[in-house]
C-alpha cells in the first residue's frame, strides 16, 4: 500500500476515534469528578500505550534532539490536553457532532494562518480563495450541525 494511502487511512480512523473519544471521556469525567481529571486519566492511559508500542518498536526518543528542541515544541501537549479536557465538557452540552465540527472549523482557520506565516517550523502556503471557501463551507457545515 502506497504511504499516502497508508497516512490518509491513518488521519480517517483518527478522525472517527475522536468522535467516539469524547463521549467516552464524558463519561470517564463523570465517574472521576472532572473533565480534567477525565483528561488525565485518558493521557494517562495513552502515554501507557504509547510506551507500550514504543517498547515494541524497540524506539526510543534521540535526548539530545529532545535538548534541542526550541521552547514551543513542548506546548503540543497541553493543546491535546486543553482539547480531550474541554470535549469532555462540551460534548454533552452542544452534542459529539456540533462540537466537532466547530472544532474542525477553528483548526482549519488556524492551520490557514499557520501556513500562511509558515509558522511553527511548517513550509508556507499562500492563502488561496480555494482554500478560504473550504473553510466557509466548513463554518456554514458548523452552523447547519448545530441548527438541525
Amino acid at each position: 500500500m502506497p504511504v499516502q494511502s497508508i497516512a490518509i487511512l491513518l488521519v480517517l480512523v483518527g478522525g472517527a476515534l475522536l468522535s467516539i473519544q469524547a463521549p467516552l471521556n464524558t463519561t470517564l469525567g463523570r465517574a472521576v469528578g472532572s473533565p480534567v481529571n477525565a483528561a488525565l486519566v485518558s493521557f494517562l492511559v495513552g502515554a501507557a500505550a504509547l510506551g507500550g508500542v514504543a517498547a515494541m518498536l524497540r524506539v526510543a526518543p534521540n535526548m539530545a534532539a529532545v535538548r534541542a528542541l526550541p521552547w514551543w515544541a513542548w506546548f503540543g501537549g497541553f493543546c491535546g490536553a486543553f482539547f480531550v479536557a474541554s470535549a469532555a465538557y462540551v460534548a454533552p452540552r452542544i452534542g459529539v457532532a456540533t462540537m466537532l465540527t466547530l472544532g474542525v472549523a477553528s483548526q482549519l482557520l488556524a492551520a490557514i494562518v499557520i501556513d500562511h506565516l509558515g509558522a511553527l517550523g511548517v513550509a508556507q502556503r499562500a492563502v488561496s480563495a480555494g482554500r478560504l471557501v473550504g473553510v466557509l463551507l466548513v463554518i456554514v457545515g458548523a452552523v447547519l450541525v448545530r441548527r438541525s
